[in-house]
């Protein structure tokens, strides 16, 4: 699936002021929510239950924190670039500053384990984790993401 399909402009962020773990899934749930109090009340409470049960970072500064929900119909995603590596007990040690996060429909599973394997293997490519933290705007971060603009080491195409 295309990050497209998850992705609207104003769910891709670069985070510049400090924080920790719990902000962060603040700001995915906000941004999951496209800022609706309620949604992002019960988005940020599914992210948290999600990482009590074991972190979600998978490893070389990335978490991918997802809950399930029925407040939509599709999967959708937000991106956060965090200024700031935050702890997210990654099993490598690493502090995380590239945050995929994701809602999905409580009854996708398939399309819910589909998804987590295509952002693990799409953040496991080390040009591309060194080509968004090397992006200098939020057009260019976007740009990576969407797949419009080509970074070194880029075998899709």
């Amino acid at each position: 699936m295309p990050l497209t399909d998850l992705l609207t402009a104003e769910r891709v962020v670069m985070l510049v002021e400090p924080g920790n773990r719990d902000s962060v899934l603040d700001a995915a749930a906000r941004l999951l929510a496209d800022a609706s109090p309620t949604y992002t009340s019960l988005l940020g409470t599914g992210l948290r239950e999600r990482e009590s049960i074991g972190t979600t970072a998978i490893g070389h500064g990335v978490a991918i924190p997802h809950a399930r929900t029925n407040a939509w119909q599709e999967a959708r995603g937000a991106f956060l670039r965090l200024a700031h590596p935050v702890e997210f007990n990654a099993a490598d040690g690493d502090p995380v500053d590239l945050v995929f996060a994701m809602s999905v429909p409580e009854h996708s599973t398939e399309q819910h384990l589909q998804i987590l394997s295509e952002l693990a293997d799409r953040f496991g490519d080390a040009d591309f984790r060194d080509a968004l933290r090397g992006a200098t705007d939020i057009t260019e971060l976007r740009g990576l993401l969407y797949d419009t603009v080509p970074y070194d080491g880029d075998t899709r195409g």
